[in-house]
């Protein structure tokens, strides 16, 4: 397991989900590799442009349908 800290910025909002629509679906683009890209959830407000810390990296959100 990966236990170092990753920085991503959100690049696009996909959509709400969740029972409640309490969670964002985001894609986010590493800072330190501009070529990744992976799709996360996020729980409070966000928004394009904000940076999230991530301490788990290798994890990938399902789609939204």
């Amino acid at each position: 397991m990966n236990s170092e800290v990753k920085y991503a910025t959100v690049i696009k909002v996909i959509g709400r989900t969740g029972s409640r629509g309490q969670v964002t679906q985001v894609r986010v683009q590493f800072t330190d590799d501009s070529k990744r890209q992976i799709t996360r959830n996020v729980k409070g407000p966000i928004r394009e442009g904000d940076i999230l810390t991530l301490m788990e990296s290798e994890r990938e959100a399902r789609r939204l349908h």
